[in-house]
């Protein structure tokens, strides 16, 4: 029935005949000549319908958007000057010859076609029609091919694929787990893999020294912008190899990735930063280092401040005093700032202290905020000089405990780096490493693993 997909046809098809299937993007009567945007998976191709042949001009005109066809015809060169190229098939059109309406469609109840942003509650609702969208299509055929890649480069490289088992025992993983009740064994339940940890450490004690896994996991916990309750990984596991061998080999698979999945070919060695200087630079512990924004420690020049919002965290060694200069961002309104200042609320600050700069040559006089006047001028000064201000900038301070000034300022980073579109184009991967093992949970009261306990520690680490 079909021959050829609509985004795969181009100029080395021209004279053929084809058979078409999919959906109409768009229509356009033009009177005599009708033109129909045909679209599938693979993208779309123009559909030019004469009236000189009666019968399939006639099903043409009947033919409304989202209905399924399928079309025969002949590949033809668009007339000159009326190219599309924004399509990889906008040198071609298919002249028709034969139109079949396989379903009509009602309205949709939002568009298709544009592409735009719906509400996300009706376009769940309409899943399947939200799956026709085409960013939608290109998402789930990227993800197709980024592990199609992987799968054959892991091959080349040694290693098995090996599926393991869905219904196991609860471990102690760094979440909760998803339960199911045993039919066989009432009142027992099976859980859900976090991970296939434990199995795939069993397949390195049992010999098999490479294995991967394209896997489902499952965590029972709130979802966050970077978690959600079930995902899926690529699960890796090596024997016989050192923390350099790991991290080489999967730089080189990455590095890989990018080259045929996006021609894009990533820097070599990837940036390598350690866990305590990603989290006083940056807050966290997968800095964007697009963002050309960081994180400076100014609590030594605090402690003696009768200001005590600073200078108790100053003195506190569980508390962090840090600052973050924005350039060219004096020019924020109060509105903006307020709304910044509801967002780190979020992470659990109690506020957002600012100081604008707006002549720095003219000292105190050029700058505006109304704590400096509880920091004494010459403590002001160390700090514009610290931070490198510069006219027009604007500094936003965080003083609390070291994780509320980290995830709030964090979090704050990215989002005026989005807002004030200071993303530097490209991409910058980059490896944090020297994790420490534990750390201290308040609200748990208790030491819990950073990310998890299959982790060897370091003789610093057990020391501490």
């Amino acid at each position: 029935m079909r021959t050829h997909y609509c985004g795969q046809i181009d100029e080395k098809h021209i004279g053929q005949r084809v058979e078409l299937c999919g959906w109409v993007n768009t229509r356009r009567d033009h009177g005599g000549v009708i033109f129909i945007d045909l679209r599938d998976r693979e993208g779309l191709v123009q559909v030019v319908i004469d009236h000189h042949i009666m019968a399939v001009f006639a099903t043409a005109e009947k033919v409304r958007g989202e209905f399924v066809l399928a079309v025969g015809g002949t590949v033809r060169p668009r007339p000159e000057g009326t190219e599309n190229k924004h399509l990889s098939t906008g040198k071609v059109e298919v002249a028709a010859l034969q139109l079949t309406i396989i379903n009509a469609a009602e309205p949709t109840p939002f568009s298709i076609a544009d592409d735009s942003d719906q509400h996300e509650e009706v376009r769940l609702k309409y899943r399947y029609l939200d799956l026709r969208r085409p960013s939608m299509q290109q998402n789930l055929l990227l993800r197709y091919r980024i592990i199609w890649h992987l799968r054959q480069y892991l091959h080349q490289q040694g290693f098995i694929d090996v599926e393991t088992p869905m219904l196991t025992k609860s471990t102690p993983e760094g979440a909760r787990d998803y339960l199911v009740p045993s039919r066989t064994h009432v009142g027992e339940f099976f859980a859900l893999p976090q991970s296939p940890q434990l199995f795939k450490q069993l397949l390195m004690v049992a010999g098999f020294d490479r294995y991967y896994q394209v896997v489902r996991c499952f965590r029972d916990e709130d979802l966050r912008a970077d978690r959600q309750p079930e995902f899926t990984q690529l699960d890796i596991e090596m024997s016989f190899v050192d923390e350099a061998y790991v991290t080489q080999f999967m730089e080189a698979m990455i590095r890989d990735l990018f080259e045929h999945i996006l021609g894009v070919r990533l820097p070599e060695p990837f940036v390598r930063m350690s866990y305590q200087d990603a989290m006083a630079r940056y807050g966290v512990d997968k800095p964007d280092l697009r963002i050309p924004l960081e994180l400076v420690e100014i609590g030594d020049l605090l402690q003696q401040v009768e200001f005590k919002v600073f200078s108790q965290p100053a003195k506190d060694p569980a508390c962090r005093v840090a600052a973050m200069r924005v350039p060219q961002g004096a020019d924020l309104s109060r509105k903006e700032i307020d709304d910044y200042t509801q967002f780190v609320a979020k992470y659990g600050a109690k506020g957002l202290a600012y100081i604008k700069v707006g002549d720095i040559d003219k000292g105190l006089e050029g700058l505006q905020s109304p704590i400096i006047k509880h920091l004494g001028s010459e403590v002001v000064m160390q700090i514009m000089e610290r931070l490198k201000a510069k006219s027009h900038d604007i500094i936003f301070f965080g003083a609390d405990k070291t994780k509320v000034v980290n995830e709030s300022l964090g979090a704050l980073r990215v989002k005026i780096g989005h807002d004030l579109k200071l993303l530097q184009p490209g991409w910058q991967p980059l490896w944090v490493v020297d994790f420490p093992l534990f750390e201290w949970d308040d609200k748990e009261n208790r030491w819990m693993a950073v990310h998890h306990p299959f982790t060897s520690p370091k003789v610093e680490d057990i020391a501490a």
